[in-house]
């Protein structure tokens, strides 16, 4: 029959997993969490109110819970059960074993009050002004591109969607709110093109393959010196990304101009936009219209890859090891998941470059 843990049994167990290499850790002792208080608090705007009752958890520890839960692609319950259950969740959030654990209820409220106060991008911004004090200014130009966000597919009607994409409310919903809203009239249907792999033969198909998908974008630029991300827009799947790029998707702080994308950003309007803002565009070329890539460009393109390709070192984060996935309902709530999922990205960095610094 096993004991009780003893005060010396739970310092052994965190040890431990010191030496294994706890990831929060490695957060609680280079992220500096206190720099999100002026955001959170001006955000969620707490006041004792007359009646008294428990005061809420600390805004910054409830952050950490967020971390927590967007590393780990959890749901509220399974963050709450987690929590109680892993030593080195409590050890990041600085709780004890006799503390309260935030319950389901309590992360969702949290996480819908800084939805509604629209606090993520300042949150970001908070964060990307303490890379810049560390030392970590954009540099060597920018690489921009985006990345569809999965969410739960919607089973409607051809006239419900044809309603949803007008902007109105499909009538049989009006009256039934307890459906109206577990849909996601925000989130749209995309098709991805993907190149056709040879078949056995050798051959290769006529068409390239087609996957269709629902959700979002996340449409992100990075630094090319250090790899974080500076600049970000959520929007639905269906939204072209090459638009985004005149939407405030460029960094004017980069200490160089020069700007890489694939032939996606590849247009008039966003040639002339960036010669006008001064930026150099390093813009992947499309292929003529019936007739084969130059070899001059063909070279162009392959060496602008070189450097274009480390955008997606982050996508391959976001959605392998987080698990990125919008489960909520709605842009707003999708914006929130996916401003967590970029900081969530930039600690995980900043932790990899105080490690390379120190070696």
């Amino acid at each position: 029959m096993g004991t009780a843990p003893g005060f010396f049994d739970v310092d052994d167990r965190l040890k431990r997993l010191s030496d294994l290499g706890d990831q929060l850790e490695a957060y609680g002792r280079i992220v500096d969490f206190e720099a999100f208080r002026p955001e959170l608090e001006r955000a969620l705007a707490y006041r004792s109110g007359p009646q008294g009752g428990r005061p809420p958890y600390d805004p910054v520890m409830m952050l950490k819970v967020l971390v927590i839960q967007t590393a780990n692609n959890l749901s509220d319950e399974r963050t709450e059960f987690l929590i109680n259950d892993r030593l080195s969740f409590m050890r990041f959030l600085g709780l004890g074993l006799s503390d309260r654990v935030p319950d389901a209820r309590t992360i969702w409220l949290f996480r819908e009050r800084l939805t509604k106060a629209g606090a993520i991008q300042a949150l970001f911004e908070r964060f990307d002004a303490v890379l810049r004090d560390a030392g970590y200014i954009a540099m060597s130009g920018q690489i921009v591109d985006s990345s569809l966000i999965a969410a739960p597919k919607q089973r409607n009607t051809k006239e419900e969607k044809d309603d949803i994409k007008a902007g109105r409310i499909p009538p049989d919903w009006k009256d039934k709110p307890a459906k109206l809203r577990q849909k996601d009239r925000d989130a749209r249907w995309t098709v991805k093109f993907t190149k056709a792999k040879p078949q056995t033969d050798g051959t290769m198909p006529s068409v390239d393959i087609a996957i269709p998908a629902f959700g979002y974008q996340n449409h992100i630029s990075i630094d090319r010196e250090h790899g974080l991300i500076r600049k970000w827009l959520a929007t639905d799947a269906a939204a072209y990304e090459g638009a985004r790029l005149r939407e405030g998707l460029l960094d004017r702080t980069n200490t160089s101009k020069s700007v890489w994308a694939d032939t996606a950003y590849r247009s008039n309007a966003n040639e002339a936009f960036m010669d006008k803002q001064g930026f150099i565009s390093r813009v992947h070329r499309k292929k003529p219209k019936g007739r084969p890539m130059p070899e001059v460009t063909r070279r162009a393109n392959n060496m602008k890859s070189k450097v274009r390709s480390r955008v997606e070192h982050v996508f391959a984060e976001q959605k392998s090891r987080m698990g990125l996935f919008i489960r909520t309902i709605g842009i707003a709530r999708a914006t929130t998941k996916i401003g967590l999922a970029n900081i969530l990205y930039n600690m995980k960095r900043l932790v990899y470059l105080d490690r390379s610094a120190a070696t």
